[in-house]
């Protein structure tokens, strides 16, 4: 039963600059929301998250509570904890794309936390998570955002349950943002600057009628509410315990030096098409929300997801800038990597625009002017803008960096070319835009895929688990299982696939432009061939962190080759390569060449190739020295030897790296491996490279 509507409710006037969502004040809560076309609308108070029913019903009186198409209502009396729906009338005509349903339970857009899961209803209504009314109140002890420069950044792409879940994790609490704390001391000890976090906007956890599903959305690309930190992640069972512990776990990264980017997806929600729910958007404005096809019913899919959001409407703009700011302001993140973000290039037509208002407007806001703002520079309808999306305050992950860099160390004919380029910066790519090299994000593995211990180990996705009979998935991946798929005792096999791994963190960490890792392929985690563990809310996806130390060969291998880039301002330059000296008494920045240690003719198809790069001149006298490096590299299936070229002869390198030596000789932290011998060739096994660094 429902209790009687207070009566009267107390004239509330915009005394304040009008936000929306549940906004908190001395004796109340300010309750704001938008919809154009709602003939009604009612506020659902609950006392508890297991309530089905609400406890009271408020209803908005269009002539006071309604200015313009803002509805606002304050309710004396409740605070913090209050939780929450809003329910709208209005025309249910899906042929001019209005979606209204007066029984739907709605999120607020604005929503700053959720509370419990969907609940069964008896009229068959879905009945999403409640809202939560936020204290944003929070002891920061004075942390700000890190502003590291995006040359010296080394991102780890990491899902926040998966990182410690499994049990090998061995912290309080698994599977939370209290769990990445406790592994804070690993993370410092690898050396990586940056955290890239899968989503962690509000996800449905289990499917929405309420039962456990048998493909979970382990990923998290699925939008329930964008300014609302993900409920799963949380160790404590409060309401709004998520936005206390997410703050923790962001202030004590920043402690301990580390930035947190977050993944975004403004270009869908969990509402999917005209059959999906009515939980929010849906039941509050259709067709500003979504992009619609011109019959209005169906919704255009550049998602792949269902349904595309219209971020290029004003009213949706600008929630998505609020929903940044929010982010960036009440939870000091430090960046954003923007899933699919070709869609935020599209009008509301779903045409493709040059400087489409969104992408400038983002990077133009002033209070976004200290993060860290990352493209995923395509989308499911065939835009790819790698290269070539928004100005040069826009990083891209650059898709192109992965495919020749798998190419090449597959031993592909024509890659030897594609390699110096994406080694050097990729400034085909970015230097047309006077873009930086930091531009780039270079990446060979990420969530999406295979992770690099399977890239060495599969020919073909195992994908079975997924339950679609193997369909999904790319099924162009550039990789090799070198004679066995899968997992093998075959020693000459394994040696093989770690050397390939080696040669594949040493060319990331040493290109141009900033290096993105994936959580575990430090340590050579599997996903047993799955290369779209999207629904593997299991041991596919957790990280053993058993493997770190049956691994740790490999932990101190990546661990040595990121503090020599942090170290390295030879290897991330702000500006691009250019192959001139940059006086008379120096080296060209870059010079390439074939085995002989002559001038390299880019036409043919050979593979093994040598680069030189001179330290940048202002490092030279400065307190970061630079070190002039010797990087030789080969794909073949064949040894080769190289001459080094005479440009070279008068320095005394000293052996950094070689992938084909055993631990500890496969690298010198202390830069202090053997002398070359400059008079002899130099031998160089099949699939393997060497790096030298000239002595001080």
């Amino acid at each position: 039963m429902f209790t009687p509507m207070r009566q009267p409710l107390p004239k509330f006037q915009f005394t304040h600059q009008l936000p929306y969502g549940a906004v908190v004040h001395d004796d109340g809560v300010q309750f704001v929301i938008f919809s154009r076309h709602a003939s009604e609308m009612r506020l659902l108070l609950y006392q508890s998250v297991e309530d089905t029913e609400p406890t009271e019903i408020i209803t908005f009186d269009p002539a006071s509570d309604r200015w313009g198409d803002i509805w606002s209502i304050f309710v004396p009396q409740i605070s913090f904890g209050q939780l929450y729906h809003f329910q709208a009338n209005g025309p249910n005509d899906p042929d001019r794309g209005l979606r209204f349903h007066p029984n739907a339970r709605l999120i607020d857009p604005y929503a700053k936390a959720l509370a419990g899961t969907f609940q069964q209803s008896r009229d068959g209504i879905i009945r999403p998570p409640k809202c939560v009314v936020v204290d944003d109140h929070f002891d920061w002890g004075g942390d700000r955002h890190l502003r590291r420069d995006m040359s010296e950044s080394v991102i780890y792409e990491m899902h926040v349950k998966g990182f410690t879940q499994h049990p090998s994790s061995g912290v309080a609490h698994p599977g939370t943002y209290l769990g990445v704390i406790e592994k804070i001391p690993y993370l410092q000890s690898l050396g990586v600057t940056a955290v890239e976090l899968m989503p962690v906007h509000e996800f449905p956890i289990l499917a929405m009628d309420g039962a456990a599903s048998d493909k979970p959305n382990y990923w998290g690309y699925d939008p329930l509410a964008f300014f609302a930190p993900h409920r799963g992640y949380a160790a404590g069972s409060e309401p709004g315990s998520q936005v206390v512990e997410f703050k923790q776990m962001v202030k004590s990264l920043h402690e301990a030096g580390i930035e947190v980017i977050l993944d975004v997806v403004f270009n869908h929600t969990c509402e999917g098409n005209n059959r999906g729910p009515v939980l929010s958007f849906k039941g509050l404005e259709n067709p500003v929300y979504y992009m619609l096809e011109n019959d209005k019913r169906n919704y255009k899919n550049y998602s792949g997801c269902g349904n595309t959001i219209n971020g290029n409407h004003p009213i949706v703009r600008e929630m998505i800038f609020h929903c940044l700011r929010h982010w960036v302001h009440n939870y000091h993140v430090d960046g954003f990597r923007f899933d699919l973000a070709s869609i935020l290039s599209r009008d509301r037509n779903g045409e493709l625009v040059p400087n489409p208002p969104l992408v400038e407007a983002i990077g133009e806001d002033p209070l976004l002017a200290d993060t860290k703002i990352i493209a995923e520079a395509w989308d499911a309808a065939g835009a790819y803008q790698v290269g070539s999306f928004g100005d040069d305050r826009w990083a891209e992950w650059n898709g192109r960096y992965r495919d020749d860099i798998r190419g090449y160390w597959r031993g592909d004919h024509g890659t030897r070319g594609p390699l110096a380029t994406r080694l050097a910066g990729s400034a085909d790519l970015y230097q047309p835009g006077g873009r930086p090299p930091c531009c780039s994000i270079n990446f060979v593995t990420s969530h999406d895929g295979f992770t690099l211990n399977d890239l060495v180990s599969y020919c073909e996705k195992q994908n079975l688990a997924n339950g679609e009979n193997n369909r999904d998935g790319d099924n162009n991946n550039y990789s090799e299982n070198f004679g066995i798929e899968g997992p093998t005792d075959e020693p000459q096999v394994n040696q093989l696939r770690l050397r390939q791994i080696k040669n594949i963190l040493t060319t990331l960490m040493l290109s141009q432009g900033v290096p993105m890792l994936v959580a575990g392929d430090e340590f050579q985690r599997t996903q047993q061939g799955n290369n779209n563990a999207y629904c593997q809310d299991n041991e596919i996806s957790w990280l053993d962190w058993d493997l770190v130390n049956e691994n740790s060969e490999l932990v101190r291998f990546c661990r040595s080759l990121i503090e020599f880039r942090r170290h390295q301002p030879t290897v991330r330059r702000h500006h691009f390569l250019t192959g001139v000296a940059d006086s008379e008494d120096c080296w060209p920045d870059v010079s390439w060449y074939n085995p002989r240690g002559t001038s390299i003719d880019w036409h043919t198809d050979a593979l093994p190739i040598l680069c030189l790069l001179a330290a940048p001149l202002e490092h030279r006298d400065s307190e970061i020295l630079g070190r002039d490096v010797l990087l030789m590299f080969n794909s073949s299936h064949e040894s080769a030897e190289f001459v080094i070229p005479k440009i070279a002869n008068p320095r005394r390198w000293h052996l950094f790296i070689d992938t084909a030596a055993e631990s500890p000789q496969d690298i010198y932290p202390n830069l202090d491996g053997p002398v070359l011998d400059s008079e002899r060739a130099c031998p160089l096994p099949l699939k393997s490279l060497k790096v030298y660094v000239a002595g001080n």
